[in-house]
């Protein structure tokens, strides 16, 4: 087998097996942005638990749920929590 060939095998392989790991980041990341937006207006500190499930609704698509899980929580603007799921998908 030719050398270059089976460099060409080898990143192909690299490049599958990392695949599914080298998106995943980024989907973690747009919720880590989304709770970064709703943070920023609580002014510090960690986000509650309801902060993260509300984010986590965003990213799967639920937008409507995201704001409103947000909004209902209690602390969170309307405006912010539009920002912030908007940052979530």
């Amino acid at each position: 087998m030719r050398t270059s060939t089976r460099v060409a095998g080898v990143l192909t392989g690299l490049t599958l097996a990392l695949g599914g790991a080298a998106f995943a980041p980024a989907a973690h990341a747009d919720v880590r942005d989304c709770i970064n937006v709703v943070e920023a207006q609580l002014q510090g500190g960690e986000a509650p638990s309801y902060v993260v499930t509300a984010c986590k609704t965003g990213q799967s698509g639920g937008h409507a749920g995201c704001v409103t899980g947000l909004t209902k929580g209690g602390g969170v603007t309307n405006g912010t929590a539009v920002t912030a799921c908007s940052a979530a998908p």
